[in-house]
């Protein structure tokens, strides 16, 4: 454990509002241990939390959801990341195969919210949740902004959710931080930024960002912004 983990340990709620991102990480670390993981999509700016905390924490679990729907390019990107930051990757896949999915309930993102909401449990929900009990996560850290979406503009530093405590290191983090510290580290972006992709999750329910479009409006046909991941289960038996 770093000097700066152990001073960071007692920092109060209210004082990591106001901490640099690398203490907010030291304070994860110093405060759950071996309990804390870490989420990636691979998307288009991934490294910057992958480079942010493997500095701090090298050996963190590092979560990844892999639906099967995701684009040709974030496999390829996820392989570079993989091998410069040399994680410690989880990969979990949904319990059904996309092409038993497909053939049972159709394509169920074109099905409207319920459709969306039924997809995103199977796909996402569920395998984070099966992440978390066989890790033993404790705590997890996601590269959340509030800048993203307007229902991320509420997040706090430090959040409860489905019984895990979340942490968003950058969390106050805008376009222009995020592009700092890319250009700063030499750090790649998602091929697909210079295709106009703002935001990439599955190829199926990603637009590319146009002209007078939020990058929340590039998600999910604008009909939602979050996948499930980041919102409570509304289930009273859901474990997370």
């Amino acid at each position: 454990m770093t000097t700066q983990t152990v001073a960071t340990r007692s920092l109060p709620l209210v004082d990591l509002e106001k901490a640099t991102a690398e203490e907010r990480v030291c304070w994860g670390v110093a405060n759950f241990g071996a309990g804390l993981v870490m989420t990636t999509s691979f998307g288009i700016q991934a490294a910057v939390m992958l480079h942010l905390v493997t500095r701090v924490v090298p050996d963190i679990p590092v979560v990844f959801i892999d639906t099967g729907y995701l684009f040709p390019e974030t496999y390829r990107f996820a392989e570079e990341l993989i091998r410069r930051f040399r994680l410690n990757l989880k990969i979990y896949n949904p319990a059904i195969t996309a092409a038993r999915q497909e053939a049972l309930y159709g394509k169920q993102w074109e099905q409207g919210i319920e459709g969306l909401k039924r997809y995103n449990l199977v796909n996402k929900v569920e395998p984070m949740e099966r992440a978390v009990r066989e890790l033993g996560a404790t705590a997890w850290l996601a590269g959340l902004r509030r800048s993203q979406a307007s229902s991320r503009g509420h997040l706090r530093v430090v959040e409860r959710q489905n019984r895990i405590t979340k942490l968003h290191p950058i969390i106050d983090w805008d376009n222009r931080c995020v592009h700092r510290y890319l250009a700063e580290h030499r750090l790649p972006q998602h091929p697909c930024w210079e295709q106009g992709y703002a935001s990439v999750g599955d190829w199926h329910s990603t637009a590319k960002q146009l002209g007078g479009m939020t990058e929340e409006e590039t998600r999910f046909g604008g009909l939602k912004r979050e996948c499930g991941l980041h919102e409570d289960s509304g289930r009273p038996d859901f474990q997370i």
